[in-house]
């Protein structure tokens, strides 16, 4: 069994956890999920977020990067929700854009996420979970997270925007998007067989389409 290494991005809402989970049942991987239970400032972060959003993504890094790595010398397929890719790229970049984070405190973390990001091992392959604002406003309420009750829809949309921007520019390793407003892989037996239909066919090389219900 070749071991293969697959990572599920997407934003707030689109379906990660639910996605690794049933794909790490269909295919018999192991499925590892983002964990904040164990974060020291995520309280402090939501309490002041200009004043902690360097310290949390300085630990949300080294967190990350340490989980990777786990990964990666794993002996079985794994797929992973949330990647290291997305702190930076996402997030970071969000409390940037908006004011949340200092000049000098950004670059000082982007300098170290590229250090530490060059010397990971490469996913086989990132999964896009690409969904419409409405879609994920909903799924966030469904779910009534009391710590997501102020997202709001600006919130959302801007990540849409970033999450868009990244992947046009993303080379690191193949890439299968997944159209989440479509495709009901939680209540959709059919819906989900599809999926990982792709998923083994991207891992083969095949070339990457936008899955249609």
């Amino acid at each position: 069994m070749v071991k293969r290494f697959v990572i599920v991005a997407g934003n707030i809402g689109s379906g990660k956890t639910s996605l690794a989970t049933l794909v790490a049942q269909r295919l018999g991987w192991r499925a590892y999920y983002e964990s904040v239970d164990d974060n020291p400032y995520l309280a402090d972060f939501y309490a002041n977020m200009r004043k902690w959003s360097f310290h949390l993504q300085i630990f949300f890094l080294g967190h990350r990067a340490e989980l990777h790595r786990q990964i990666a010398a794993l002996p079985e397929s794994v797929i992973q929700d949330r990647s290291i890719y997305e702190d930076r790229h996402i997030f970071a970049q969000a409390l940037y854009d908006m004011g949340m984070m200092a000049k000098r405190d950004f670059d000082a973390y982007v300098r170290l996420y590229d250090m530490i990001v060059a010397h990971l091992p490469i996913p086989s392959l990132l999964i896009y979970l690409q969904a419409s604002v409405p879609t994920l406003a909903r799924r966030i309420r469904m779910r009534g997270r009391a710590m997501e009750s102020g997202i709001s829809e600006d919130y959302l949309a801007r990540l849409n925007d970033l999450y868009k921007a990244w992947m046009d520019g993303f080379n690191l390793c193949p890439v299968l998007t997944i159209p989440a407003d479509d495709l009901d892989f939680v209540n959709s037996a059919a819906h989900l067989d599809i999926i990982c239909t792709r998923i083994l066919d991207r891992l083969q090389g095949k070339e990457e389409v936008v899955l249609k219900p």
